[in-house]
């Protein structure tokens, strides 16, 4: 059968309510052909009458009583039950409507009488409290007990029922475990009602139904009598009834229940209103949230969305189906369709998107009818849900999933501050190919999408480098990145943010979200100023010692400009040190070429080859570079309580460990493998540096525990036997230890029991005839290394502790740095005049753009270098503020604890201030800006610094140096005449010359905006588009930008060592105990000298040696570089890293440019020419400071009346007087040669 509805059409397939069928009569499924009445028989042939006369056949009517006994047929279920002419939908529908408008009407009327009930209960209560009041107190103990018991009764029957409405709104309710089961066991049972809805939709409207044989019915009445019972207790815990009636929900179950159970009753089913099912699917977005599958805002409003336009859909589509298949009542269903309920789903698709290709249309009134409403919401609905949802899936987290992570290989996640600029100069360090093969997948997080530069360099870089949107502050995000399997986490931050503060908060809270989530990951990240890496302390999971680091830009920037005061082009070499540059070959005679051949050197650890176990540093130092090729400057030392320290250049007392670890320069990771793999055997005569690798020689596995063994035995100063250091369970087991843990597996480093160990001491290879003198002696565990030196060259400082004042507090309370009594700033503000009557000399000029509302950029990280306490205080160079004095009021509680400063209120813009200060005498001059210049042009970021800059370069002069000489007298204080021994060549210092132009003058500045450094210099040739450490301005030292410093986020994570080493450069003996104590004073607390404290004094610094005289003269001209190394390491413990030389010294004719450059790391046969200034790390002279005993510590003027040395040194030795040029001839080459300055 195509349809149910009424008659029409002819056809014999087509059933209604007036029979149309012509020869086939329907009939009711309860009339038994064996009780037909004349009635039925009469009823039957008007039918068939009537049917017949519409009929093109003519014989219908005559044939029409013989087929009166085809009606005793059984009926089956295909047989509609109409037989009667009567459809019996109305039942069905007014199950429906009794239900729920009688429902109604209860409702309504108890709300009525309960209201009347309380008006009249009011009203009567009113009365009661008058005659109460009138009767008088007398009777109210009488009056008030039936009250209280009819409130008690009350009470008993509100808690019965409140009881009730509870435990039905716990058995719905979504908090619970059996709510949310009960509630999406009732949407599961929904959807499948649905789809029962589905199957029958293609029989006809009404048919017969035996309930007892037809599963989906008997199915779909077991889901109603379910229904039946969550719509009970949905009611019992509605507060109000009324409007619970109303409900979408129970208007579905109105019009679905009831007439399931008058369906099996009549023994009929009528498809009815059963499509309202559909509308449950609005709940559709609960259900998930309930389920803990939505979780985000955008996915629940998605889900929302389509799950109101596809019930909508599909409910206007059971209409549509309803009414063209079954007619319009009133043309007693005549102008029926036959349609599938698909074919009304499409029909209303077409309608709402307005298409309507007219293929499918209605027909009925009642269809049509409803069509114009539909199209009027349909359409709004259309145009609006429609281009959200798509929006909405269009807007899906490109980068949304999670990372997989790949056996084998570890990967980190990189975080904070993302953009084009930063992520590209940290893939280009961390991928770059000097490294070993870097088997690290780099994951980016971000809350905000790439744009398509940075998505086109992740794309670039897809075999190792990944992104997810999201926030690291959010713990679903962290999950999906894997930070609990992550090797560390990075955080960048953002250099040039208009409030560094506001920054460092971000990332220290990225850092307690990351602890939180995961207290053992390994976090590495910026920060921009100093003060607030002491909130990183505050965090209980914050540990250093496990790898944790906060490289500080602020602390960093400044502590390299501190050094460049110290010895000028430091900064541009150390920066070029902890960064991947790619070596490139120039074949031309000029400065680049030499230059960039340093650049390609970076900074490396390795751990030292046995041979070079109980060797002393120097000698193992020459040999590296001798016959490895390879600049040692540092190693790891295990001290007796078995902490690391790192040691720059020690010096000859301290014996090479196993297992120490060297830190290198080298231009490749593969070079310093030899180190590793040397061999005395094996490779000592072998003279190409390339062929040693790792040799064949057989190792005894157990040797390293033997090493323990001894080292144990060492420690305590018994045997081996006797040794109490081992408990006896360790000693007996020590052999199964060395068969499980071969030598091969065994790290000293990264032991966490390793033993500290000594070999006995061996002469060296290159001077096989010396021996050392104290070969035999043991260090006590108490004691410091440093102080224990034997070199005849170096005195002890135990004359110095045998006669320290220890009433007066000269250090702070580490030793690190020199320290005086608090002072009132304004005890150290100079006038013009004043400034102008001191005669500056040999100072440090600070020029300082800064007001009131600038950021705060930590003049102590600037001070501190240049008062470390390796520099005996007639050394110190005096520093001079130029600036806002506002801005100072706000730096001076960091500083007022430093001697030698001097502040000058003002501005580096005039010419005036820096006369006074005398700039042109100054040992350097540092341009900063605190000034956070928020604006869109990048070029105007460092405006003030560029101009300047240039204000001093255009500066003119007097011959200052005759005027100063000729007064001497009257201004250098004892023991600083130039003419005394100490002051001669010979210990390095160099005779200033004359500046009479701002161009010669020593100058670093700041630049925020690397390509700005096209403006510094006037007459280089550098294009704009030109990187930053290619330029003139930085291979000469006179410009820093803080973007230099993104590199030692990958050095940090390869090896944090080179960290802690730089910090040590840089910072003057910064360690993380100080910065503790900064944390909780905010200042440098003072302490009286002890012998542990002034130890701390016994380590190296760097310095520059001047080759035009002194002991190192013979070498200057034309000697090579590798003798100069040899030698200044052999005689004086200097260790030799670096030239800095004039950029026009390669030239055949002479120029008057002084410009100088750096060469990091020349090889051996490196050529010298006379003018060159050479890096070196020189050790503590403890000779230098007795001679100036009788200085003032806090004499205002000896800090401002005298040129000092400290960036070239005192060599403490008089045998080498002997080299100093007394000739006319030396003299007028010295002459010749006074463009070289200090």
């Amino acid at each position: 059968m195509a349809n149910g509805g009424g008659g029409g059409g002819g056809s014999s397939s087509s059933g209604g309510g007036g029979g149309g069928g012509g020869s086939s009569l329907r009939m009711s499924s309860n009339i038994h052909a064996n009780h037909l009445s004349l009635d039925a028989s009469s009823s039957s042939s008007s039918s068939s009458s009537s049917s017949s006369s519409s009929s093109s056949s003519p014989s219908s009517s005559s044939v029409h009583e013989p087929k009166m006994d085809a009606l005793i047929i059984p009926v089956t279920m295909e047989v509609p039950c109409d037989s009667r002419g009567q459809r019996m939908w109305w039942a069905f529908l007014a199950s429906s409507m009794v239900t729920f408008f009688g429902g109604l009407f209860i409702i309504l009327l108890w709300r009525t009488l309960k209201y009347l009930w309380t008006v009249c209960c009011h009203c009567g209560g009113k009365t009661k409290e008058a005659q109460k009041i009138n009767n008088g107190s007398s009777q109210a103990d009488g009056t008030l007990k039936p009250v209280e018991e009819k409130e008690e009764a009350v009470a008993a029957e509100v808690g019965w029922m409140t009881s009730v409405k509870d435990w039905a709104g716990v058995m719905i309710s979504a908090q619970t475990l059996t709510g949310r089961v009960l509630v999406v066991l009732v949407f599961a049972l929904s959807i499948g009602a649905l789809v029962i809805y589905f199957i029958d939709s293609s029989n006809p409207i009404e048919s017969c139904q035996n309930f007892y044989k037809d599963f989906t019915l008997q199915i779909d009445m077991a889901f109603n009598v379910f229904f039946l019972l969550y719509f009970g207790l949905r009611f019992i815990a509605a507060n109000d009834k009324l409007w619970f009636w109303l409900e979408v929900n129970s208007v579905v179950d109105f019009f679905t229940v009831p007439p399931v159970f008058v369906s099996v009753y009549l023994n009929r089913s009528w498809l009815g209103l059963r499509f309202l099912r559909a509308l449950r699917l609005i709940q559709f977005s609960e259900i998930l949230q309930f389920l803990n599958i939505l979780k985000t805002s955008n996915s629940i409003k998605l889900v929302n969305l389509l799950s109101i336009f596809i019930s909508t859909w599909l409910t206007a589509a059971g209409f549509i189906h309803l009414v063209e298949n079954s007619g319009d009542p009133w043309e007693n269903f005549q102008n029926n369709q036959a349609l599938t309920y698909w074919e009304c789903v499409y029909l209303l698709m077409v309608t709402m998107s307005t298409v309507g290709y007219g293929d499918v249309y209605a027909k009925t009134t009642l269809g049509r009818l409803f069509m114009v409403f539909f199209i009027l919401g349909g359409l709004a609905m259309f145009a609006s849900y429609v281009p959200e949802i798509i929006e909405l899936i269009g807007n899906r987290k490109k980068y949304g999933g999670s990372y997989s992570a790949v056996s084998g290989r570890k990967h980190i996640v990189v975080c904070g501050h993302i953009t084009l600029e930063s992520v590209s100069n940290f893939l280009k360090d961390f991928l770059h190919k000097d490294r070993d093969d870097v088997n690290v997948e780099i994951v980016f997080l971000h809350n905000i999408s790439p744009n398509l530069e940075l998505e086109a360099l992740f794309k670039r870089h897809f075999t190792q480098v990944e992104f997810y949107q999201g926030s690291v502050l959010n713990p679903h995000d962290l999950a999906r990145v894997k930070i609990e399997s992550a090797d560390a986490c990075l955080i960048l931050a953002n250099k040039y943010c208009a409030d560094p503060d506001a920054e460092d908060a971000s990332n220290i809270m990225r850092v307690i979200s990351i602890k939180n989530y995961h207290p053992k990951i390994r976090i590495i990240t910026q920060m921009l100023q100093y003060h607030n890496k002491a909130h990183l302390l505050n965090i209980p999971s914050w540990n250093w010692k496990e790898g944790d680091d906060a490289i500080c830009l602020a602390e960093l920037k400044l502590g390299f400009i501190a050094q460049s005061c110290l010895a000028q082009g430091l900064s541009t070499m150390l920066a070029n040190l902890f960064s991947m540059r790619s070596f490139i070959k120039i074949e031309e005679d000029t400065w680049q070429k030499y230059y960039l051949e340093g650049v390609s050197n970076e900074m490396y650890t390795e751990y030292l080859s046995s041979a070079f176990v109980g060797l002393s540093f120097p000698t193992v130092c020459e040999l590296c570079f001798v016959k490895l090729k390879l600049l040692m400057i540092a190693i790891e030392y295990k001290s007796a309580n078995r902490e690391s320290r790192i040691l720059i250049n020690p010096g000859n007392h301290l014996k090479i460990q196993e297992g120490t670890l060297g830190f290198f320069i080298a231009s490749d990771a593969k070079e310093v493998k030899r180190a590793f793999f040397y061999c005395k055997a094996c490779h000592d005569d072998i003279t190409d540096p390339k062929r040693i690798k790792k040799c064949g020689c057989k190792r005894p596995k157990t040797s390293i525990y033997k090493r323990m063994r001894r080292a144990c035995c060492f420690d305590c100063g018994r045997s081996e036997r006797d040794c109490s250091c081992m408990s006896g369970r360790v000693r007996a087991n020590m052999d199964t230890l060395e068969r499980t843990f071969p030598l091969s597996s065994v790290s000293v480093n990264d032991c966490s029991t390793s033993f500290r160990t000594f070999e006995d001491e061996q002469p060296s290879t290159l001077s096989p005839q010396k021996k050392q003198r104290n070969g035999g002696m043991r260090n006590s565990p108490s004691s410091s290394p440093k102080l224990m030196r034997h070199d005849p060259l170096l005195i002890p400082g135990n004359d110095q502790i045998d006669n320290m004042d220890s009433n007066v507090k000269k250090y702070d309370s580490t030793g690190m740095f020199h320290w005086c009594a608090p002072k009132e700033i304004e005890k150290v503000i100079l006038t013009r005049s004043e400034a102008a009557m001191t005669v500056l000399s040999g100072h440090v000029v600070v020029c300082i753009f800064g007001d009131v509302s600038s950021a705060l950029i930590g003049l102590r990280n600037l001070v501190m270098p240049l008062r470390a306490s390796n520099f005996h205080y007639h050394e110190l160079k005096h520093i001079v503020f130029v600036g806002s004095i506002e801005y100072l009021k706000r730096e001076w509680e960091t500083l007022h604890n430093f001697p030698k400063v001097s502040i000058l209120p003002g501005t580096p813009l005039s010419r005036a201030d820096l006369r006074a200060v005398n700039i042109n005498l100054c040992d350097m001059c540092v341009i900063l800006s605190a000034n956070q210049n928020n604006i869109d042009d990048t070029s105007l970021q460092d405006k003030e610094c560029i101009l300047a800059s240039l204000n001093i370069k255009s500066m003119q002069f007097d011959d200052s140096i005759g005027v100063l000489q000729a007064n001497s007298q009257g201004f250098t204080p004892p023991g600083m005449d130039r003419s005394s021994p100490d002051n001669s060549p010979v210990h390095g210092m160099l005779r200033q010359p004359s500046i009479t132009t701002g161009v010669n003058i020593p100058i670093i500045t700041e630049l925020v905006n690397d390509t700005n450094v096209q403006f510094l210099d006037q007459d280089d040739d550098d294009d704009p588009d030109t990187e930053l450490y290619l330029t003139q301005p930085f291979a000469c030292g006179t410009a820093f930008a803080v973007s230099v410093l993104d590199s030692l986020m990958s050095a940090t994570y390869f090896n944090d060592n080179i960290l802690t080493l730089i910090r040590t450069l840089v910072t003057g003996g910064a360690t993380p105990e100080l910065e503790a104590l900064i944390a909780e004073e905010n200042a440098l607390r003072g302490g009286y000298s002890t012998p542990q404290t002034l130890a701390n004094r016994d380590r190296c610094r760097v310095a520059q040696l001047a080759l035009l005289d002194g002991p190192f003269a013979d070498l200057g001209d034309g000697g090579c570089y590798g003798d100069l190394f040899c030698k200044a390491l052999k005689t004086y413990n200097m260790l030799c890293f670096g030239i800095y030389r004039l950029r026009d010294a390669h030239l055949s004719t002479p120029s008057q440019c002084t410009k100088r450059y750096v060469i990091t790391n020349p090889p051996y046969e490196f050529e010298l020419v006379p003018t060159d200034l050479i890096f070196c790390l020189m050790q503590f002279d403890h000779n230098a400071g007795q001679s100036r005993a009788s200085l003032s510590h806090s004499s205002h003027s000896s800090q401002s009346s005298s040129k000092k040395s400290s960036s070239v040194h005192s060599i403490p030795s008089t045998a080498n007087r002997q080299n100093r040029p007394k000739s006319r001839e030396s003299r007028d080459k010295q002459n010749r040669k006074e463009m070289v300055y200090r």
